[in-house]
Parts: structure tokens; C-alpha cells; sequence
């Protein structure tokens, strides 16, 4: 009799805020950002036992690369050489979310995979192993594993306490286009060890939604100039979703290309994306809540 399969949700990340603080010398960048994470994503289920294996379904199946490169295989592989007789087994992920999206699907389908192999084999949440496979695994694994919002730092690996949102509804969209994360720090064009003077930091630790807003219009997402010039799309985004009834604030998240724009009301946000997904076919577009 075969082990009942255990399940694990894998949240969009979004990125409220992000600063490029500097290029490091060994080539990587420090960051500061205020992640969120979104009521839609992948979906992905464990059936313990037996060899290490990955299905994948969904509409973005194809995008999500051969099996022996996916970050869930890769995350299981890095607990397993940390875990002697570690419970392995059959993954299938629901791919949900597009791929190569400023998203962080994969990330958050390799934390999930890390939260089912801890379940598995009743792994405490916080064993230091699991956070380092997670380090090993992707610059942004770390803080998908719990999927709370928090500010992020270093390359990744700088977590913050979590932090408690005001209620926040958003419309996802992503133009159709992938953006290479690599691609777009390079169009940057930070030298090694070189600062970026471009804005302020985010100045918010708590409050209200009211306060929250003030403090993301002071701020930005440091790579969106970069990311318009590589896929003008972007720019078309953007100006569609900041002029949506309602909006707050649009923005590009992590590299790109999906942007968003929040809301106040689940009303409003849903009144947009249906307008948007009418006037733009070819789009992804997804009303959601932030937490």
C-alpha cells in the first residue's frame, strides 16, 4: 500500500520594493526588498517513498525546463546530502505560474518541495539543514520557505522578521514575455564592486495600508529601467495597470516581466483584471491577495 500523497502550496513572491544596492566583487549583488506573497501559485503534492521523481502539468508546463535542471529535484537532491536515509519520492507539480516572471515559481515550488520533505520526515520547519539546502538551491528559496512577508537583504540570505500586512489585493500580469535575471543586471551595468545611488531605501517596519503605500511610492524596483529597455512591453504593462481605477501603485516584481498594481478593495482589483484580461487577450492576468 502506497504512502497517501502530502500536498503543498507554492505562493507567488512578489517584490513590494527592490533595491540593487551594489554589485559584489565575486560578481553577485546585495539587495534590499520587501517581499509579499500572492494567493495564487503552483501547486505540488509528495508521495513518499521510492525513487526521487518529477511530473509536471499545467498551463506553463512546458516553460519549466527539463526535469534534472528543475529546483525541485535540486532541492530534494541538496536535504538528501545533508539527511543520511532521508524518504525521498514522486513529485507532481501543477505549474501554474509563468516561468522566467520576476515571480520566484521556481524558488517557491523548490521551498515547497523542502516544506513536504520536512513533513515526510518530520523535519522541524526551522532544521538548519533544510535552511541550507535552501541556500544552496536559489538566491530566493530561503524566504519562500515560510512564504511571509518580510524584508530580504544580502543576496537572499539576510531574512527579516515577518511582518504583518494590511489587507492588500493585486492584479498580476505578465505580458508574455521571459526576462533573464542575468540578463537584466547586466543591462544595469553595475561594475564589480561598484555602489548604486539610484534611490532611497524602503522605510516601513509595520501600519497601515495608508502608510504602506506612502512608503513604496518613495521607493522602486531598482532593475524595471533596465528590464523596459530589454522588453518594451513592460512599460506597456505598467502604464495599463497604473492607470486602472483604483490603483495605488504599479510596479515590475523581481527582474521582470510581471507587473502589478494593488488595490484597497477585492472589488477593484477584480474590476481591472477583467478589464485588462478584455483588452489584452495575450496576457496572463490574475487578481489575488497579498499576505
Amino acid at each position: 500500500m502506497s504512502a497517501a500523497p502530502l500536498r503543498a502550496r507554492a505562493p507567488a513572491k512578489l517584490n513590494l520594493s527592490l533595491r540593487v544596492l551594489r554589485r559584489r566583487d565575486d560578481g553577485r549583488h546585495d539587495l534590499d526588498s520587501l517581499v509579499a506573497f500572492a494567493g495564487t501559485g503552483d501547486g505540488l503534492t509528495l508521495t513518499p517513498a521510492g525513487e526521487l521523481a518529477l511530473t509536471v502539468e499545467g498551463p506553463f508546463a512546458a516553460a519549466a525546463g527539463p526535469d534534472q535542471d528543475n529546483l525541485v529535484l535540486r532541492a530534494a537532491r541538496a536535504l538528501a546530502a545533508r539527511v543520511p536515509g532521508l524518504t525521498l519520492g514522486r513529485f507532481h507539480l501543477i505549474k501554474r505560474l509563468p516561468a522566467a516572471a520576476g515571480l520566484g515559481g521556481g524558488s517557491a515550488d523548490a521551498a515547497a518541495a523542502l516544506r513536504l520533505l520536512a513533513r515526510a520526515n518530520r523535519l522541524a520547519e526551522d532544521d538548519p539543514r533544510l535552511v541550507a539546502a535552501a541556500r544552496e538551491t536559489g538566491a530566493d528559496v530561503p524566504v519562500c520557505l515560510a512564504a511571509r512577508a518580510r524584508r530580504m537583504g544580502g543576496t537572499g540570505d539576510e531574512l527579516g522578521p515577518p511582518l504583518a500586512l494590511p489587507p492588500l489585493f493585486a492584479v498580476l500580469v505578465n505580458p508574455g514575455v521571459a526576462l533573464s535575471t542575468a540578463a537584466v543586471f547586466a543591462r544595469m551595468g553595475l561594475s564589480p564592486g561598484e555602489d548604486n545611488v539610484a534611490a532611497p531605501p524602503l522605510r516601513w517596519e509595520g501600519g497601515d495600508a495608508a502608510s504602506l503605500f506612502a512608503a513604496l511610492n518613495r521607493t522602486g524596483n531598482d532593475m524595471e529601467a533596465a528590464a523596459c529597455v530589454l522588453a518594451p512591453v513592460v512599460g506597456d504593462a505598467l502604464a495599463v495597470l497604473g492607470a486602472a481605477r483604483g490603483a495605488r501603485l504599479s510596479r515590475m516584481s523581481g527582474s521582470g516581466a510581471t507587473c502589478f498594481a494593488l488595490f484597497e478593495t477585492c472589488r477593484r482589483a477584480g474590476a481591472a483584471a477583467k478589464a485588462i484580461r478584455r483588452d489584452h487577450p495575450g496576457w496572463w492576468v490574475k487578481a489575488t491577495t497579498l499576505r
